[in-house]
């Protein structure tokens, strides 16, 4: 079975949301464990209510959270790292570890609305300042460089008249929701059952 480790720095919606297409039996993995690089992350809460592993890793509690990192990873014997709103860039070692095994979801179609300060509303400002017509998530593989991964799953959202950077994220998220799993089950665990 797929083991997966999710690194977060907020509240973890698209966590849970994986956490939920394994509790229904959708995606053949178990959420093994949950880092954070903030200590007040609702995403701990969320581990620790429903008995996930869950650890604070960050510059202030490691001297050299790469390696803390590295090390949680190993001891959780990870097969695939789930970036799902970490706001920290990733050491290179931890990226050359899971080359081809680390994902991230990004809230905007990449590679146009990506990049170093493109996250989270700041994504949906731009969308609507450049009169796109949709927008939608991004599922891409992690590499050295912000948002620069090869795409491995897109959903539109079309973008509507009077939206704004609120209303549009709020649409783009639920179809994170229901992309990243699926995008998690179609890359990773159906080509292990066939081989």
């Amino acid at each position: 079975m797929l083991r997966l480790t999710a690194l977060a720095s907020g509240r973890g919606s698209n966590v849970a949301a994986i956490a939920d297409a394994v509790a229904r039996g959708d995606l053949d993995a178990t959420l093994g464990l949950v880092v954070s690089n903030n200590s007040s992350a609702g995403v701990l809460s969320y581990a620790q209510t429903h008995g996930i592993p869950c650890a604070h890793i960050s510059g202030k509690t490691h001297a050299d959270e790469g390696a803390a990192l590295l090390e949680a990873l190993s001891a959780a014997n990870t097969d695939v790292l789930v970036l799902a709103g970490y706001m920290k860039k990733l050491d290179p070692r931890v990226v050359s570890a899971y080359e081809g095994r680390a994902v991230n979801i990004h809230p905007g179609p990449l590679p146009d609305f990506g990049g170093r300060g493109m996250f989270g509303e700041h994504v949906h400002a731009a969308v609507l300042e450049a009169g796109r017509t949709q927008s939608g998530p991004t599922v891409h593989r992690v590499t050295a460089e912000y948002d620069e991964g090869a795409t491995l799953g897109f959903r539109p959202v079309p973008v509507l008249p009077g939206d704004t950077p609120r209303s549009l994220g709020e649409r783009v998220l639920a179809a994170e929701h229901d992309l990243y799993w699926r995008v998690l089950d179609e890359v990773f665990v159906r080509p292990s059952r066939s081989s």
